[in-house]
């Protein structure tokens, strides 16, 4: 089971991890397309909002839908999952078309909201925000259809399908993107808001090259599929209500934890305007909300890329040694789960805070206060990870209803705190804010993995002091050589800011590398094969 767990995340992780990098890359000629903070801004505004659309019409869909394939196949009724998935297409495809009109039909309120506050001779007007976010609306139809394959798939434990799908999805969504906003500003001589609506219109583009790739993967897999069916017990006769009401029960919490970031992003994009209004400095609310809400949110949110590699791989899995009670093998999961996910997430996000300044000039020019929100903002991805993965587990436990109580009670701080935090801090106020409503949520759920699960920490707690004493033995030596970089490079240039982050990760990657097969530690969390690695480096 566990050498499955670290299979399946290999696969989504590398899928997902490729995406993001992509996702990442892509900004770098986007941003000097588009202009600079306040031009994405514009593209921001309508993404945050689609976002929140396509995760109330998607986000409970793959998971929900691989849980509950898992569990019947786990029952041998592999007819009932069947069963969901051809009834689902029709359903996703209605509920695609239903937020496709929902956003259509509201965008002119939801742009209203979003400049309310702004300098007017710094902000975009309401007509312009509404064709942009109509623009993207069109990807609402067909998300959710590609989004039910991919469940399907992951219920099975086939997790390649959705890997390549991703993949294709952003490559495609990033051509058309980058293409299109280009020969609209610089061939056709149009304006930023119709290169910006290109650019969301990609997102539709994206997802019928993603839903494509899934359709081939099932022809090719149709047959194997099938053979299973011959396999099928027989002994259950689920109705289509009964079908549908679980699935609901199921999908729901999914659909508020893969929200969960689109709405701390949406509370900012309503309320940072209003705060900076407030503070006296409506004039740089636009430029800040590019840096809260684009900019530096993309090279955060890249070391998550495997929480959510992980949390799509836990819940079928956990789900199915949680059915057949065997919690020895749960407990094995979680304890991987944990330890991987803080072993590479936590360096990555400090060495993200350490080299803020190069990294920020690398991919969106020299900026000296977009260099100090990414410092405040680089460790905020740990807490975005662990938030994913004990969500998950709550899933994957049955206990749905606490994932709804942590997300509120972290969406209520967030929004108390946002205002006062954004007005003495400005747009690190809103990181601040983001900050402490993950924290709560992150405590909650970890009381009811406790408390329902049984879950014993000791061991997390162990592991996750001796990665903390880790991640201090590299950065040291990280620093003071950045430090020594900097009398001879000059972070203010992209090409001295490789050459920055090149040498400094090398040595950081180089020393945790070391500490983390010297320790053993390594070993037992990704297994044999690195016994020969540490043979070979003499280090046994």
């Amino acid at each position: 089971m566990s050498s499955k767990l670290i299979r399946g995340t290999f696969i989504l992780t590398l899928g997902t991890i490729l995406s993001k990098v992509l996702g990442l890359i892509y900004v770098i000629p986007f941003y000097a397309i588009m202009g600079g903070e306040e031009q994405v801004a514009l593209y921001s505004l309508s993404y945050v909002p689609y976002t929140i659309f396509i995760s109330i019409a998607t986000a409970g869909v793959p998971l929900a839908v691989s849980k509950y394939i898992a569990k019947y196949n786990a029952l041998g009724e592999y007819a009932v999952g069947r069963k969901l998935f051809h009834s689902g297409i029709y359903v996703m495809l209605g509920t695609g078309i239903i937020a496709f009109l929902a956003m259509y039909g509201l965008a002119p309120w939801l742009a209203q909201m979003a400049i309310e506050g702004v300098d007017e001779e710094t902000a975009f007007t309401v007509a312009e925000v509404t064709s942009v976010m109509r623009a993207v609306s069109f990807a609402l139809i067909i998300i959710p259809v590609m989004s039910l394959i991919r469940g399907f798939f992951q219920g099975h434990q086939s997790m390649g399908p959705s890997a390549v799908s991703t993949v294709v999805e952003q490559l495609v969504r990033i051509v058309f993107l980058l293409g299109g906003a280009f020969v609209v500003l610089h061939v056709l001589k149009k304006d930023i808001v119709a290169a910006a609506s290109v650019a969301t219109f990609a997102a539709f583009v994206g997802g019928l090259a993603s839903l494509i790739v899934l359709l081939l993967y099932w022809s090719r897999r149709k047959r194997g599929l099938n053979e299973l069916l011959q396999h099928d017990k027989g002994m259950l006769n689920v109705s289509m209500m009964s079908m549908y009401k679980e699935i609901i029960v199921y999908a729901f919490p999914f659909i508020l934890v893969g929200i969960a970031n689109p709405l701390y992003q949406y509370i900012d994009q309503n309320t940072f305007s209003r705060a900076m209004a407030a503070a006296g400095r409506s004039a740089e609310a636009m430029g800040g909300l590019g840096l809260l809400n684009f900019t530096t949110h993309k090279l955060v949110i890249i070391p998550v890329s495997l929480a959510t590699a992980f949390a799509l791989t836990l819940v079928p899995l956990v789900t199915e040694s949680y059915a057949k009670g065997d919690r020895r093998v749960m407990f094995r999961q979680l304890d991987q789960t944990f330890q991987v996910l803080l072993f590479i997430t936590m360096p990555a996000a400090l060495g993200l805070a350490l080299l803020a300044e190069p990294m920020y000039t690398a991919f969106f020019g020299y900026h000296e206060y977009g260099a100090q929100v990414l410092q405040t903002y680089a460790p905020v991805a740990i807490l975005f990870a662990l938030y994913a993965v004990t969500a998950a587990v709550l899933q994957g436990i049955d206990e749905q209803r606490y994932t709804i109580l942590s997300l509120l009670c972290g969406l209520l701080v967030k929004l108390s705190s946002n205002i006062p935090l954004i007005k003495a801090f400005e747009v690190e106020g809103a990181i601040y804010a983001t900050a402490l409503g993950y924290t709560v949520s992150i405590i909650i759920n970890l009381i009811v993995i406790k408390k329902f699960a049984y879950y014993p920490f000791k061991l997390v707690y162990r592991r996750t002091l001796l990665i903390v004493i880790f991640n201090v033995m590299m950065a040291v030596p990280v620093y003071f050589v950045y430090k020594a970089l900097l009398l001879v490079l000059t972070p203010e240039t992209r090409l001295q800011s490789l050459v920055l982050i090149i040498v400094c990760a090398g040595v950081g990657g180089i020393v945790y590398a070391y500490l983390g097969l010297r320790s053993g530690l390594a070993d037992r969390l990704f297994g044999a094969r690195l016994q020969k690695l540490k043979k070979r480096l003499r280090l046994s």
